[in-house]
């Protein structure tokens, strides 16, 4: 008799290790495919997010007054992009520090037109291998203020 206790209470005992292990299974499962999700949707939406980054536009007293303007609009389009989702003006995050970038490439036309194209087609390689979103409802326009912005930042005038 006591020898069929025991194996009733090993029984039971057991299965409810068991309901544990699968619970604790589900819930792994479920932490998993959430951080799937978010590292999926990091970069992609346009989420306002609450980074206290500030960006600084470079202030040159010997740029003008339309150059600088069109500067500002960039960092306007920049701060109010999800730019900042990956990128920082100083600091690596997922992408490149946007003042890394100025220092890569010269502030010219032609950089101001590729980086425009980067940003609205994306892109993947030159940093790294995790891949720049695509931002296609960007304007050219828009794209080419938001580059000449990040090319201003290492100091360096458009030439």
């Amino acid at each position: 008799m006591t020898l069929h206790l025991q194996e009733k209470t090993l029984n039971s005992t057991k299965k409810y290790w068991v309901s544990k292990l699968i619970t604790m299974k589900k819930i792994i499962y479920a932490v998993r495919l959430f951080a799937f999700a978010v590292l999926v949707t990091a970069c992609g939406g346009k989420k306002e997010s609450s980074n206290a980054e500030e960006y600084v536009a470079n202030e040159s007293k010997l740029e003008a007054p339309a150059s600088v303007d069109v500067i500002a609009q960039g960092e306007a389009l920049v701060k109010s992009s999800d730019c900042k989702t990956c990128h920082h003006s100083v600091n690596k995050i997922i992408g490149p520090s946007h003042t890394d970038v100025a220092k890569k490439y010269e502030f010219t036309a032609s950089n101001v037109k590729m980086l425009a194209d980067k940003i609205i087609k994306g892109g993947v390689g030159v940093w790294g291998e995790v891949p720049m979103n695509a931002h296609p409802d960007l304007s050219q326009a828009d794209a080419e203020k938001m580059a000449r912005y990040v090319l201003s930042l290492d100091g360096e005038k458009e030439h």
